[in-house]
């Protein structure tokens, strides 16, 4: 399995990403809304975008929808429940449906409510494992819950479904924002040697090459998976002291998303 990132260059921070069939050439692209520069990147590579896969509904994930698929009448695929406000559906994804790319590639469908209530992640049970997470997961960080989201369903999604995956697992975010989150990281926990490390970096990289961090990476710099952290803990009791001294980890996520939300 072949995963190109694309670095969108826009006022959004998208990250799109093409999904190849070694063997074949065939290729899905994610959430791909600047369309040309995807398929610029696919006719260099000579790959074949046969398939478009929307993690979500929001326009800055689906914009590019209708301009790559008159160029190359790929089938586009979203989550069921998105289907309807996506328009022009061509397949509806429930839990645990797998994508198939070209001979070789298959794609396992989460069910990650959350940022919205009708989100898909991608996950590659390979060698090296890969998590194509939309906007529910970012490196260093969580999808907000603004726009027809639950921070009750997010934490579940987390807490139920990403930790349990590999430590291994490559992370592949729809935004960069890793500098802004790391600085998140450090409000919270200002003795987080790792991130205070990492943060100095992102600062001077360009999008194009920041890291991909894996899960395990993500467990010690992204204070939405540090929940039993004592030091999030006490200074998220400071701002909110009826959380008590023993919070339980959902309480800790609410309230870190919160913050996030205002911070």
């Amino acid at each position: 399995m072949l995963i190109e990132r694309i670095w969108a260059a826009n006022s959004y921070r998208n990250f799109h990403y093409l999904i190849a069939c070694p063997e074949s050439g065939e290729a899905l692209a994610v959430d791909p809304l600047e369309w040309r520069l995807c398929l610029d990147t696919a006719r260099a590579k000579g790959w074949q975008i046969t398939q478009i896969l929307n993690t979500h509904e929001h326009l800055d994930h689906t914009g590019g929808n209708a301009g790559l698929v008159g160029a190359t009448r790929a089938r586009v695929l979203a989550h069921a429940g998105a289907a309807s406000s996506i328009g022009g559906v061509d397949r509806g994804l429930l839990k645990g449906d797998v994508i198939r790319v070209g001979r070789t590639v298959e794609l396992e469908c989460l069910d990650t409510p959350g940022h919205t209530l009708s989100h898909v992640c991608l996950f590659a049970r390979t060698q090296e494992p890969a998590l194509i997470c939309g906007d529910t997961l970012f490196n260093a960080g969580a999808g907000n819950c603004h726009n027809g989201g639950d921070p009750e369903r997010l934490y579940k999604t987390f807490a139920g479904q990403l930790a349990q995956l590999p430590d291994s697992t490559r992370v592949f975010p729809g935004h960069e924002y890793m500098a802004r989150n790391l600085e998140f990281t450090l409000d919270r926990e200002p003795d987080n040697d790792e991130a205070a490390r990492r943060v100095a970096v992102a600062r001077q990289l360009e999008p194009t090459a920041m890291p991909v961090t894996t899960l395990g990476e993500e467990k010690h710099i992204n204070t939405f998976l540090r929940l039993q952290s004592q030091t999030v803990v006490a200074r998220l009791r400071d701002v909110f002291p009826e959380i008590g001294v023993h919070p339980d980890a959902k309480t800790v996520f609410l309230k870190l998303r919160e913050l996030r939300n205002k911070w």
